[in-house]
């Protein structure tokens, strides 16, 4: 083969031999770059991390604030329980209690009506005088406590005042009378006393 013939065979292969390292570099630059878009850098990768750590400490509070206020319901809840119970176990009574107050009224009415001067009276009052200390002792056992006024400073929280009487003898807003006595269940009033109340009388 001629020299002539072979310099254009010889410019063919370099000619493919350059286009197939061009084509080598290209490749390697579009991978270079896939590589570099799918890797961050540590700067970026550190951050990342910070934020999924701070999102990972938010639930954390979250779901912590949830459990406390979780805790403070059910502590609520058992704390007004406690309370209904209680107050059950003081006022089961009240509606008893309030029937049997009308059976002392008429008791000691008999013993403040009756003519005590009268001989064969004497053991009847005394027996319904036994009776009523003996009535009013057992309710007292279940926390009922008589409100009797007299000569006390009126007070519109346990007294009804059922009128008003000028007087120089004591103090405005005092108790002159007790009509009829009051009664209370552990504190908590059951009927309140009827009273006459004083009132100066240079008014």
């Amino acid at each position: 083969m001629s020299e002539q013939t072979q310099k254009p065979e010889q410019e063919v292969e370099l000619n493919e031999e350059l286009d197939q390292m061009q084509v080598d570099v290209e490749a390697a630059v579009e991978a270079a770059d896939q590589h570099a878009e799918g890797e961050q850098s540590p700067e970026a990768e550190i951050a990342m991390l910070y934020a999924e750590l701070e999102a990972a400490k938010q639930t954390i509070a979250d779901q912590k604030d949830g459990v406390v206020r979780a805790a403070a319901d059910v502590d609520n809840i058992r704390r007004r329980a406690a309370q209904d119970v209680e107050k059950a176990h003081k006022f089961a009574l009240e509606k008893f209690a309030n029937e049997l107050l009308p059976v002392i009224d008429n008791l000691e009415r008999a013993i403040e009506f009756s003519d005590k001067e009268n001989e064969a009276l004497k053991p009847l009052l005394e027996g319904i005088d036994m009776t009523v200390k003996s009535f009013n002792d057992a309710v007292a056992k279940f926390g009922v406590e008589i409100v009797n006024p007299q000569g006390e400073q009126f007070n519109p929280d346990f007294h009804q005042a059922m009128s008003i009487q000028p007087s120089n003898d004591v103090s405005p807003n005092t108790v002159l009378a007790v009509m009829q006595k009051g009664y209370t269940l552990n504190g908590r009033l059951l009927r309140p006393a009827m009273v006459m109340v004083s009132k100066s009388a240079d008014a």
